[in-house]
């Protein structure tokens, strides 16, 4: 099969060098189909599955089209769940970041005046959960007039969670005149209406889910009853001894109760469910990207926009009601050309489950005897001196994010500042250029502007004897 590049799409050089930061340098195959449809500017409906790499699939070419120049938003994600809204505002500024492109992200249980604040600023794209854009929207704090790109992520999950209403109901108020892609894992028929009534002429693609599932991927289970899951699973950990794994449970309770046994064990491990604040939610799944634990006990719902590298095990301690669940859950380990395990628990009660999972994925799952206890305790010594070893993950982002310093400037809009007249005055600087600018956020009393490639240090010690738009401002360093 011929090897693809990102370069054979003839994306703009900022954002080829963007991916090649992120360690992006072959597409996926829904990479492969999807970006050179979007950059023609044609409506889409992509059947994939979690972990496909879509998000840099519609990403990548709405980040080439953005114009820059433009105040108002370009282009409008929309997302089941806050998490998968935080991650693809993150994705997307990734790959946007040597052109400048602002995302901002709005969900529920966040401050209204926050977001309504964020979105005053200039934003290129931004990226919701449909229930708070369409409260932006009709409050009149999102403004969707110049809005050129419409995505919908993960279509089928807006569906089972009630959200249909609400995204028939914020196309409604976008412009006729637009591009729209829908991705989901399935097609119901709820789905083909709104495809239907509201892309035009729609190009489909569909991702074999059985190679989605099959590749790289060893799956596997083990027959036990609802009462020795939990000492199956010391077991099993035990014997996998993994780096970095998800155990999925399908109720809140289930996943308090797993964590508690866990914590009492002295594993490394954190959990994650709908039933948290938000901001631990958040503070958990950084950790979890940074290594800081190994074991993270999550939820479905919870999971939602859960992308991490090398995530090496998954294993099902509750097995998935819904097969669409497994390709969902076991997706999270085996990507970016890494292998992974995927292992599920199947009581008396999920052997019906288990069938229907086998003959929706299209192959049978190998069957796996409950590991000895002699095999237990050969493994144990590595096990323990494992398990509080962490190794602090790199993250992908970490080359791309290497060499930037945030600059503070205190004046914004009250005094009249725009983006253009920090990048007009910044560039003069010897030794620097436009590229070396990265994003701008104006505030009313304050600007703060990145520094790409190491300039940092040059350009806050030459704006310290300049003028913007012949105000002269005080710079510092800023720190989150």
């Amino acid at each position: 099969m011929t090897e693809h590049s990102f370069n054979d799409f003839n994306i703009s050089p900022e954002i080829i060098r963007a991916l090649s930061k992120m360690n992006y340098f072959q597409p996926t195959e829904v990479q492969q189909k999807v970006i050179p449809i979007a950059i023609g500017n044609q409506d889409l409906i992509v059947k994939a599955q979690t972990g496909s790499g879509k998000t840099a699939a519609y990403g990548i070419p709405i980040c080439h089209h953005i114009e820059w120049i433009e105040n108002k938003p370009q282009a409008l994600i929309l997302t089941p769940t806050r998490e998968l809204a935080a991650q693809v505002k993150e994705d997307l500024t990734n790959i946007g970041r040597f052109k400048r492109i602002k995302a901002a992200a709005v969900y529920g249980k966040q401050s209204f005046a926050k977001q309504q604040l964020e979105l005053k600023q200039k934003n290129h794209i931004v990226v919701g959960t449909p229930g708070r854009v369409l409260d932006h929207i009709q409050k009149g704090t999102l403004n969707v007039d110049e809005l050129r790109y419409l995505v919908i992520d993960e279509a089928d999950e807006m569906l089972n969670m009630g959200f249909i209403d609400q995204v028939e109901a914020i196309i409604n108020e976008l412009p006729k005149e637009r591009i729209s892609m829908l991705f989901s894992a399935t097609l119901p028929d709820d789905i083909q209406n709104l495809s239907n009534q509201y892309l035009k002429e729609p190009i489909f693609i569909e991702i074999n889910k059985k190679e989605m599932t099959t590749q790289l991927i060893e799956h596997s289970y083990y027959r036990v009853k609802h009462e020795k899951k939990a000492e199956l699973l010391r077991k099993v950990t035990t014997i996998e001894n993994a780096d970095s794994c998800i155990v999925f449970c399908r109720t809140q309770e289930q996943v308090n109760n797993l964590f508690d046994t866990l914590v009492k064990w002295e594993y490394s491990c954190g959990k994650i469910h709908g039933g948290m604040y938000q901001e631990d939610r958040f503070d958990v799944m950084n950790q979890f990207k940074r290594g800081e634990f190994r074991y993270l006990i999550a939820t479905d719902v919870a999971a939602r926009g859960i992308d991490i590298e090398n995530i090496t095990h998954v294993l099902n301690y509750d097995f998935p009601v819904e097969k669409e669940s497994y390709v969902h859950r076991t997706g999270r380990t085996g990507r970016a050309g890494h292998t992974g395990v995927a292992i599920s628990f199947v009581t008396p009660f999920d052997e019906e489950l288990l069938r229907e999972t086998e003959e929706y994925i299209g192959f049978a799952i190998q069957v796996k005897e409950e590991p000895t206890e002699a095999e237990v305790e050969k493994c144990r010594p590595n096990f323990e001196s494992k398990m509080f070893e962490n190794e602090i993950k790199e993250d992908k982002t970490t080359e791309l994010n290497s060499g930037i310093m945030k600059l503070f400037f205190n004046g914004g809009k009250k005094k009249k500042l725009r983006a253009v007249d920090f990048v007009g005055t910044i560039a003069k600087i010897e030794g620097i250029s436009a590229e070396d600018i990265g994003i701008i956020t104006i505030q009313d009393q304050a600007t703060f502007v990145e520094i790409l490639n190491n300039k940092g240090p040059i350009v806050l010690q030459a704006m310290k004897n300049k003028t913007v738009k012949g105000k002269k401002l005080k710079v510092y360093e800023a720190f989150e």
